[in-house]
């Protein structure tokens, strides 16, 4: 029988987990002011990057000391260009429990051919932090995009640790409250939490970081791509706005639409508070008499993502499908809600168990949640009918 659909439908369609939404009000206009056309090197255009740097340690509340620089590539250029520049002269421990952290494994065990172990969970569960060596460098997603897990606290991360605390905070940065004094690497990326454009990724040093990458030389070359030292000092320019390459001035401007409306909403202690009530929501539905979802996460609730929130069905018809029938019946789910044109790119990532993932970063309105989560129960119900 035909399910009849909710009335009320998201304002914002987009759930992406990135690119992600753009903020509330937020239109083409606010960028009018983009120098395009213009050398990024030359001094107005400069001064926009250093104002992003500067902008965006501000709102983080970075300790004095930290290096922030604008770098290519994305948080995955970030990443890489911390795993390349500054490992080799300690053993690797790198937590996984999401695709990033295998791929961050990846890189330094087949790649960098480091010696290094994985402390690896499956999704929706975190591995034993407990068992980190904190006289190795330690590699770790503080967010998992792809599992809808967190790590809630720093209490693992040893404050007189000898290695770097190496840290891929791409979905965590700006939603969630990071432990500056726990970490020497923070990588980010525009796309997410502000709501962005892609390519430009952030890169966020220590001075303990600083101090390994002007006294350490890697035993292999490095791209110039990936190069933050000349001479054994540190290029000071990449951290001031002068850029390894070409960023697009646009996606610079918009970057500071961003920003600003990130001090608007409160700064952090802002953003997160939006994340919170997206998460709210969600755990809500999930918790009422017959819902038919549950968390991906199966971990304490202070684990569970509130910016990438991944659900997975539980109807006993469901769990009684093939993997390959659980997956066609997510992608059905997906392509259901975005031919209404109520959430659009919401299926789980590939690798990831079948599942939904719901952005609920703070550019996402918690009207927009709730509108969202009716629809889903009524594809569900379509589908089983």
């Amino acid at each position: 029988m035909r399910q009849t659909p909710p009335s009320l439908r998201p304002r914002n369609p987009c759930f992406s987990s990135g690119p992600c939404a753009k903020r509330p009000g937020w239109s083409l206009a606010g960028l009018d002011t983009a120098m395009l056309g213009r050398s990024h090197r030359a001094a107005a255009p400069k001064a926009r990057l250093a104002e992003v740097i500067e902008r965006s340690q501000a709102v983080l509340g970075m300790p004095q000391g930290w290096r922030l620089g604008i770098v290519p590539g994305s948080d995955t250029g970030a990443v890489e260009m911390a795993l390349w520049s500054l490992l080799g002269p300690r053993p690797v421990d790198v937590v996984a429990f999401e695709s990033f952290g295998e791929t961050w494994a990846a890189d330094i065990l087949k790649h960098l051919r480091l010696p290094a172990r994985s402390l690896a969970a499956p999704y929706g569960a975190l591995p034993d932090l407990t068992a980190v060596d904190w006289t190795h460098d330690v590699v770790f997603t503080w967010n998992g995009t792809t599992s809808g897990v967190r790590i809630a606290d720093a209490d693992w991360i040893a404050p007189d640790r000898e290695g770097l605390a190496i840290c891929d905070a791409t979905s965590a940065a700006f939603a969630m409250a990071l432990p500056w004094d726990r970490l020497d690497v923070v990588t980010w990326s525009w796309q997410k939490v502000l709501g962005g454009e892609a390519a430009h990724g952030m890169l966020a040093l220590s001075p303990r970081a600083v101090e390994r990458l002007v006294t350490h030389t890697p035993a292999w070359p490095l791209p110039k791509i990936f190069r933050l030292t000349s001479g054994g000092k540190l290029i000071e320019g990449i951290f001031k706005g002068d850029t390894i390459n070409t960023p697009s001035m646009l996606c610079v401007e918009d970057a500071l639409d961003g920003l600003r409306w990130a001090e608007a909403v409160g700064g952090v202690p802002g953003l997160v508070a939006r994340s919170e009530a997206n998460l709210a929501a969600i755990a809500a539905w999930i918790d009422a008499p017959g819902a038919t979802f549950r968390f991906l996460a199966q971990v304490p609730a202070a684990s569970i993502s509130p910016t990438s929130i991944c659900i997975a069905p539980r109807p006993p018809w469901f769990r009684a499908l093939t993997p390959e029938g659980q997956a066609s019946v997510i992608q059905r789910l997906a392509a259901m809600l975005e031919a209404e044109k109520v959430a659009y790119d919401i299926a789980g990532y590939r690798d990831a168990p079948p599942s939904l993932r719901i952005w609920g970063g703070a550019t996402v309105e918690t009207a927009d949640i709730f509108a969202l989560l009716p629809w889903i129960d009524w594809a569900m119900a379509e589908l089983e009918s």
